[in-house]
């Protein structure tokens, strides 16, 4: 079995984020030379996650306001005496998770029609990164 490691790098403009890294991960399978196998994609901060979806806009505003509904940012979390003020960021990742796991077939994703890999970000304006780790043949 081979192995191929890469690093997504982000950082952005606003507190909370979406960004489609679909095309990113596909380029990093290619890179590999990897046919068959499964490809692992893990934000690496625990205010940050990785999910599989539609790529479709209304869906990613509905996706946002479901967690800001669960998760909303308020003063009052416990996380907060410690200093900190995105208790609600670490409350949000853990409901979207941290990583993936999609399957390569003939060194391509095997996704259905519409699925798509998104970095969410919910304590964002800071430099945070994502390992993708190629596993096959």
């Amino acid at each position: 079995m081979k192995f191929h490691t890469e690093y997504l790098w982000f950082q952005t403009k606003e507190p909370r984020d979406y960004i489609n890294i679909t095309s990113q991960i596909e380029e990093i399978i290619r890179s590999s030379k990897i046919q068959e196998g499964m490809v692992l994609v893990s934000a690496m901060h625990i205010t940050a996650g990785v999910y599989v979806n539609d790529a479709e806009d209304g869906l990613i505003h509905d996706i946002d306001q479901w967690l800001e509904k669960l998760c909303p940012f308020k003063k009052d979390y416990r996380h907060h005496q410690t200093g900190e003020t995105n208790g609600d960021a670490h409350l949000k990742s853990l409901l979207i998770h941290h990583e993936i796991i999609a399957p390569i077939t003939k060194g391509r994703i095997d996704f259905g029609a519409w699925q798509q890999i998104y970095y969410a970000e919910f304590d964002g304006q800071r430099k945070k990164r994502v390992i993708v780790k190629v596993m096959g043949e």
